[in-house]
């Protein structure tokens, strides 16, 4: 008898109202809308300022409350249908705005009609704008992966396959006289890391993992390029649970240190340092990869990878993901910060 496979969990349509820029959105379009709402009944634009100011004390409070529930029960939520969290997303702003406006009428805090809103048009408006911001939010993810950000993926690595490939089998030719046990364990490192490049860029892996991966492709362009590449490595605040459990997507910084040793070291011919930091600090990862400039011997196609890590990030972790690239003192810097995201999260 065959074991049934498990069932997929139900998709997530949640937004991810714990993230600021879910948060800084909202605000601004519910603000907007109930702007140009004020100003299409009041007589005059000093009027309407004056409704808009007494009405924020509701728009404020009922969107920070709404977007604090959904983000405390965004974990629950998701193993619900999308039909389920989408109802979430409307009901939930509808709940919280007939409560504030009872409790603040009854504080006289709040007069229901100072902006022409009644508490069944307030519940109304609330419910509607938690269904067209969830809707939106949901396309907004859905137009972060279509066929361009895969495409641009595929050529990444399409690029990376061919020319590490060859690369590679020819620096473990050369060990299979010499040093055949170092050259089965860089087939190893290889054949490893090419699973990772076959993975899809959506998946998440621990930061162990990554650097792990890192290490491997790093002792692979060791044996090509000998005392020509250098390796720092520097790890802040980073103890074995933080290695363990920190998530980030799969593949983040093998290109960044690919790009590197094509553009820092492979062009000269003394040894040349390429520097990883890795620290994290409070919520935040941070992670630095610093290779030596040379200008007059750039090589085209630095910021197709960039591209589209930029892309995942921004993707993943809207504005609470910085990619930062700096050149000084002769030295080229890429420069990560998103935020620390536990396995068990």
């Amino acid at each position: 008898m065959s074991a049934t496979a498990p069932a997929a969990p139900p998709p997530s349509v949640l937004p991810d109202c714990c993230n600021i820029g879910v948060v800084l959105r909202t605000l601004l379009a519910v603000n907007g809308a109930v702007m140009v709402a004020i100003l299409a009944q009041a007589p005059t634009l000093g009027a309407a300022i004056l409704s808009f100011i007494e009405a924020s004390m509701l728009v404020e409070l009922a969107c920070l409350a709404s977007l604090l529930l959904l983000c405390a029960g965004r974990k629950v939520l998701s193993g619900f249908p999308p039909w389920v969290q989408r109802g979430a997303c409307t009901l939930v702003p509808a709940a919280v705005t007939a409560l504030i406006i009872r409790f603040l009428a009854t504080l006289n805090l709040f007069l229901v009609d100072a902006a022409g809103l009644s508490m069944l048009q307030g519940v109304v408006s609330a419910a509607v704008m938690g269904y067209l911001l969830q809707h939106y939010f949901e396309l907004r993810t859905r137009a972060f992966s279509p066929a361009l950000a895969e495409a641009r993926l595929q050529a990444l690595q399409a690029r990376i396959r061919p020319h590490f490939l060859f690369n590679s089998l020819n620096a473990v030719l050369s060990l299979i006289r010499s040093a055949p046990r170092q050259a089965e364990a860089t087939l190893e490192d290889l054949a490893e890391l090419f699973r990772a490049l076959l993975r899809d860029a959506r998946d998440m892996t621990t930061l162990e993992q990554e650097l792990r991966l890192c290490e491997q492709y790093l002792s692979i362009e060791k044996i090509r390029l000998g005392d020509r590449l250098q390796v720092e490595w520097e790890l802040t605040n980073m103890s074995d649970d933080v290695l363990h459990s920190a998530q980030i997507p799969s593949l983040l910084l093998q290109p960044l240190l690919e790009n590197a040793v094509h553009h820092g070291v492979e062009p000269a011919r003394e040894p040349m340092l390429v520097q990883i930091h890795v620290s994290r600090w409070g919520d935040r990862l941070d992670i630095a990869v610093i290779n030596p400039h040379h200008p007059e011997r750039s090589r085209p196609g630095n910021h197709m990878a960039l591209d589209n890590i930029r892309e995942r990030l921004a993707l993943l972790y809207d504005v609470e993901a910085q990619l930062v690239t700096t050149i000084a003192r002769g030295y080229f810097e890429v420069r990560l910060r998103f935020p620390y995201v536990r396995e068990d999260e």
